[in-house]
């Protein structure tokens, strides 16, 4: 993992509505996730898009456990 792989992601707990930052390492590409809000530990849903022409962020779509992407 290189340090330009990593791409901080601003957004709001679909739960709470707490500000939260992730990171996300866009060397592992398009990939789906679990990650526990870090104010009501809810389980948030993370679909993370990677270009793969260029290898960039394109999208991060968050929701409940209970969403489908």
């Amino acid at each position: 993992m290189h340090d330009d792989a990593l791409v901080n992601h601003d957004f709001n707990c679909p739960y709470c509505d707490a500000p939260l930052t992730f990171v996300i390492d866009t060397s592992q590409g398009s990939h789906a996730t679990w990650e526990d809000c870090h104010q009501c530990c809810a389980p948030i849903q993370l679909e993370i898009i990677i270009s793969p022409m260029t290898g960039e962020l394109e999208a991060v779509l968050t929701g409940r456990d209970d969403d489908v992407f």
